[in-house]
């Protein structure tokens, strides 16, 4: 048994079929009795089960009424988790026991918490807009919040508003919920002395201030890419007076203390943006929808209060240095292994995984069994907060671990570019066709589900550990039996290759490399190269003075690629005085007959020779050299005590 866990089951008036037993064997959990109405007329076994606190109740519609029950009995909340829509409601193909037992073992894996940081909001709100509409937002949010009304046109002021009115044009917004700066110009501040209409001050240009909140009523486009996912950034069409009332209920409730979720890490050392001032790999930066995402030189620079959390930016690092923890790939990889194996163990075959966001698409599934044909018994759903953060590497994992399909339900929200990349890249890694499905019907959902036959899955399924470019491998080689796969241009995996013809062996490639995959031989002229390490991030072929360098996007699969291997090499030239090897021979000798007796620094034929020594001799010839420009004048002769007295007796 699972210690700590006890499974609550209840078959919800009898609509759907539980085997206890079966959970039980496959998962290892306890499973107590399967009741017919745990949340009415058997809420007193519900209870009972709580006070032991390792309850697990196989319920997500009723939740909150037994985290209620939890509460006036003095226990903590129950875990719960959805049984019934995801499994018991679509049987119509068959038994739903194998996939229940997947869905109980994956409720019960660890769920670390995101990391939090607290936000404080004063409530100081800038509304912006113009006329009638402005002004009843602001007079409506006054009592609730510190307001400051930029009006956009001539419309006037009175005396007795209980807020701050000025006039001027945004200029540029920045920042995020209780962190906005802003700058205005032809600024303008009341002047409430004098009689009649309120007067204004002169204009002035570049004034900058700070606000919690910005209510946007210009009916413009928005100061923000993504608006809806700036947090504190409200926006509502003035001429729309629902949408006015809802941003203004809204703003109103902005006041106090806040958690927001730090969803990503950024770990600089293994970001390959930039080398040298010389760009590379922008894949984060062209997905950010937010603008969270900046560059920072050799690496990107990440501002965790306006990131929303998308994952498009983890999924598309090809180096790990992002990456995301809310939860992190470690823990979707176990939630994928976790399903496969319980479903296998619980007698079921060729199991397909149906990844979906926790809003529309969980809302999508529910419809689909209340009303309509629910789920298949061999379609398995994931859901999870940032679908875009479900990448090629999580994808080949699902097929590694044992899933015969894989089904992608996007939602009207969802970034579906970087899904779709991801998508393509999974599908030529595996072999497997990746289905995104964007539909907004859930009976159409369970049609296609239930017409489309499913594929078989691998015989020795995989245990996906390790990071990403460690799983996809892994993954990718228990699936495909060639040993070398084209890939999409946008791939992160491939080989670099050289025209040893071109190649000087400057090795300004080597220095800058951000990963490794390129290296030096220090004992002799080479260029080395690990494919496993290589990023494809272009840093090479870009920083390259001769162009000698392409790239050839492929996923390697034999053992060469987790070798160094020599791409270009040379016979280094050995110095003349000494012997020492030192330099490439064709250098030497290329620069030797371009500058001997053709350059006024190497005219002298001894001079010349310097072309060929190594460091050490090539400075003892210099210093000995007749004409060697560090040599100072003979030094002085010592003066003598004799000197001295002889200078005395001559006065």
């Amino acid at each position: 048994m699972t210690k700590g866990k006890h499974l609550i089951l209840c078959d919800c008036l009898g609509s759907q079929k539980i085997d206890a037993a079966a959970i039980s064997n496959a998962t290892g959990l306890g499973c107590s009795r399967v009741h017919t109405a745990l949340c009415t007329h058997e809420i007193n076994s519900a209870a009972k089960a709580l006070r032991t606190g390792d309850a697990l109740i196989a319920c997500a519609q009723e939740q909150p009424r037994f985290e209620e029950l939890a509460f006036d009995i003095g226990v903590q909340e129950p875990q719960c988790f959805d049984l019934r829509d995801r499994a018991g409601w679509g049987i119509e193909n068959g038994d739903a026991t194998a996939k229940m037992a997947a869905l109980a073992a994956a409720a019960v894996l660890p769920q670390p918490k995101p990391k939090l940081r607290d936000i404080t909001s004063q409530g100081q709100c800038l509304i912006i807009g113009a006329g009638a509409a402005a002004m009843a937002a602001a007079e409506q949010l006054s009592d609730a919040l510190s307001i400051t009304l930029l009006l956009t046109d001539d419309s006037g002021s009175t005396p007795q508003d209980t807020f701050d009115v000025i006039k001027g044009q945004l200029h540029s917004a920045r920042g995020s919920f209780a962190n906005f700066t802003i700058q205005i110009n032809a600024f303008q501040t009341r002047d409430p002395g004098g009689r009649g209409i309120v007067a204004f001050t002169e204009q002035q240009d570049g004034a900058t201030s700070q606000c919690d909140i910005i209510l946007d009523l210009t009916g413009n486009p928005p100061l923000f890419p993504a608006p809806e996912k700036r947090d504190g950034y409200l926006r509502a069409d003035p001429k729309h007076a629902p949408s006015v009332a809802k941003a203004i209920f809204d703003a109103a409730q902005m006041v106090g203390t806040f958690e927001k979720p730090l969803y990503v890490q950024l770990e600089p050392s293994l970001c390959a943006h930039s080398r040298a001032e010389k760009a590379a790999c922008s894949n984060c930066l062209d997905a950010c929808p937010t603008g969270a995402i900046t560059s920072a030189g050799d690496h990107v620079a990440i501002d965790p209060l306006i990131c929303a959390g998308c994952g498009a930016c983890a999924a598309l690092c090809p180096s790990g240095a992002i990456a995301y923890d809310a939860p992190a790939a470690d823990a979707i990889f176990r939630h994928i292994e976790t399903l496969a194996r319980t479903f296998r163990n619980a007698g079921g075959e060729n199991p397909r995984l149906l990844v979906h966001d926790d809003t529309y698409g969980t809302e999508m599934i529910a419809l689909a069994a209340r009303f309509g044909r629910g789920l298949p018994a061999d379609v398995i759903p994931m859901d999870l907060s940032a679908l875009a953060g479900f990448g090629h590497a999580e994808m080949l994992a699902a097929f590694g671990a044992g899933f015969a399909d894989l089904l992608v339900l996007v939602g009207p929200k969802s970034d579906q570019d970087t899904i779709a990349q991801e998508a393509a890249l999974a599908t030529a890694l595996s072999g497997r066709a990746v289905s995104l499905l964007d539909m907004a019907d859930p009976d159409a959902l369970s049609d296609y589900l239930y017409a489309a036959q499913a594929s078989a899955a691998i015989v020795s399924p995989i245990l996906p550990l390790g990071t990403r470019r460690q799983v996809a491998r892994t993954a990718t080689k228990a699936l495909q039996t060639n040993a070398i796969i084209p890939l999409p241009d946008t791939a992160p995996y491939g080989a670099v290759l050289v025209d040893a013809d071109a190649c000087t062996l400057c090795l300004s490639c080597v220095s800058l490399c951000p990963s490794g995959a390129l290296a030096d031989n220090p004992d002799m002229p080479q260029l080395r190269f690990q494919e496993d390490a290589c990023l494809q991030c272009g840093l090479c072929s870009n920083i390259c003075p001769e162009n000698a360098i392409t790239l050839e996007p492929r996923m390697n699969l034999t053992d060469s690629a987790l070798a160094q291997v020599v791409l270009n090499e040379e016979e280094p030239f050995a110095c003349i005085t000494c012997g020492s090897l030192f330099g490439v021979k064709s250098t030497i000798e290329k620069i030797t007959e371009k500058l001997a007796g053709k350059h006024a620094m190497f005219a002298n034929p001894d001079t010349a020779k310097m072309i060929q020594m190594c460091d050490s001799c090539r400075i003892q010839a210099q210093y000995h050299a007749t004409d060697n420009p560090f040599t100072a004048a003979d030094r002085p002769a010592v003066r003598t005590t004799d000197d001295y007295l002889s200078k005395r007796r001559d006065h």
